[in-house]
């Protein structure tokens, strides 16, 4: 059974918004997705419903069919990807019909805050439609996702990357590092402290996917001096301080991690379903991430609290983003 996220959370984006975050749920016509909208109501979140039906829903949600979504900003910005495209005018009014793609356009101009979808959509269409209605941030040339994960302590760690990006090049991991890093900021409000994850530690082996974890480490430094980064490095001697004390003595990272980037996704994917079917972790993700606006996937097999979680999540990065747009 899905577990809500704690209150924790729901208090942090109590204490940030001074507005609530409107999050377009593209599926509204979903049984689950409408339950979930009228509990993100209640907890001071702004759902926008793309659907036609607003019977069984509490006042507070927004209820709009996707031609009230079709404002004259998306319309041009829509009239912009079918030119660069070279859509027919047939094309051109399917993605006009479209809720998902209409939703990714509504919040890159800046209508609405997230969007989430993905109960009925198959990941790459949520994450062709965030891409093309949003676009990546500035500075990011690569769309990937991370998993939150709240230990039986209850401290919170992030895994990357988990679902997108099957074998990054060193660019690549740069990217996932510093991606993740701001989202676990963004999300926990606790300072990232990043463990570049290999099966060495410090050169005690070597191989070129380790020198690629090297490499990577070195440009994400290079990209954020502030930010507290290491690697190569063991996953024991990223989180355990008795192991971290002989492995990697002089290391500000090892024993204290709470970001976890693997090398490629097949670590990355296997490393976070250990960590929740065996050590009991509440995992919550994917988490899309590198976009200008948040926009997240669901799974098909989800439950109306695994909505709740993911749109609660997109606020936050929500207001994260602002406030970087803001600093910057």
């Amino acid at each position: 059974m899905t577990e809500p996220l704690s209150s924790g959370w729901v208090q942090r984006l109590s204490d940030q918004c001074a507005a609530p975050v409107a999050v377009v749920l593209a599926e509204g016509e979903d049984r689950r997705v409408r339950e979930a909208a009228s509990e993100l109501a209640a907890l001071g979140v702004r759902p926008i419903l793309v659907g036609r039906w607003r019977a069984d829903l509490s006042r507070e949600v927004e209820c709009r069919s996707v031609h009230e979504l079709h404002t004259a900003t998306v319309a041009a910005r829509l009239d912009e990807l079918a030119a660069r495209k070279g859509w027919s005018a047939s094309r051109r009014r399917e993605a006009a019909a479209d809720p998902l793609l209409v939703s990714a356009f509504s919040v890159g101009a800046g209508e609405a805050d997230a969007a989430v979808a993905g109960a009925v959509t198959p990941s790459g269409d949520v994450i062709r439609a965030a891409l093309r209605g949003i676009g990546l941030a500035p500075g990011t040339a690569l769309l990937s996702s991370c998993f939150l994960l709240e230990l039986g302590t209850g401290a919170p760690v992030a895994f990357a990357d988990c679902a997108v990006v099957p074998e990054p090049d060193s660019a690549g991991l740069t990217d996932i590092a510093l991606s993740t890093a701001h989202t676990f900021g963004a999300l926990t409000g606790r300072e990232p402290v990043v463990a570049m994850l290999s099966f060495s530690t410090g050169g005690s082996a070597d191989h070129p996917s380790v020198r690629l974890v090297r490499e990577a480490t070195a440009l994400a430094l290079q990209r954020d001096p502030s930010l507290r980064i290491d690697g190569e490095l063991q996953f024991d001697a990223a989180f355990i301080p008795s192991v971290a004390a002989s492995k990697a003595p002089d290391s500000s990272v090892a024993g204290a991690a709470n970001v976890f980037v693997f090398p490629n996704l097949a670590a990355g994917n296997i490393g976070y379903k250990i960590a929740e079917r065996i050590g009991n972790a509440s995992a919550y993700g994917p988490i899309l991430q590198g976009l200008r606006a948040p926009m997240n996937d669901l799974s098909r097999g989800c439950s109306a609290q695994d909505v709740v979680n993911v749109s609660l999540i997109s606020a936050l990065q929500a207001v994260s983003a602002d406030r970087s747009a803001v600093a910057g």
